[in-house]
């Protein structure tokens, strides 16, 4: 099995920890992505302070980032994690900006958790995310004329 640790250049360096850990095995790798808050390239909150709309949006924005730079899609994720502070006020919020970017018919399994803060301060809303992904070394059968895919010899 193999383990790949990265970190995109389209986002700001994280402090300790890595944005993305990929593992492996023959076919399949499962890839885990940090929590993603709403800050951009400087390493600052979007909006105003408490605008909880805006970084939500920029949080997503942060991971379909991290997503692309692991090959992976919105279509790819298999369970998130949601933390949002002030949950009352923001599910409704969450819930229309998260609906934007997820398979609606098939969405990943979800947890999402109120808290009473965030490690960032001023941050009101996390994403973290797991993904299931084909190997990047396996080559994977292509479709015959019929769709159905060939079998390798």
């Amino acid at each position: 099995m193999k383990v790949r640790f990265s970190n995109p250049k389209t986002l700001a360096p994280p402090p300790g920890y890595s944005y993305v850990v990929e593992t492996g095995g023959k076919r399949l790798r499962t890839v885990y992505f940090a929590g993603q808050l709403g800050l951009d390239l400087e390493n600052k909150l979007v909006g105003a302070p408490n605008d909880f709309r805006a970084q939500c949006i920029q949080a997503f924005h942060n991971m379909g980032l991290v997503l692309k730079a692991a090959g992976a899609k919105w279509s790819n994720l298999v369970k998130i994690n949601n933390y949002v502070v002030d949950i009352a006020a923001n599910i409704a919020t969450f819930r229309e900006i998260r609906d934007q970017y997820l398979n609606t018919k098939a969405p990943p399994a979800s947890t999402t958790i109120g808290v009473p803060a965030l490690a960032r301060p001023g941050a009101l809303f996390e994403i973290e995310a797991i993904a299931v992904l084909p190997d990047r070394d396996s080559k994977e059968p292509k479709a015959g004329k019929n769709g159905k895919k060939k079998k390798k010899k």
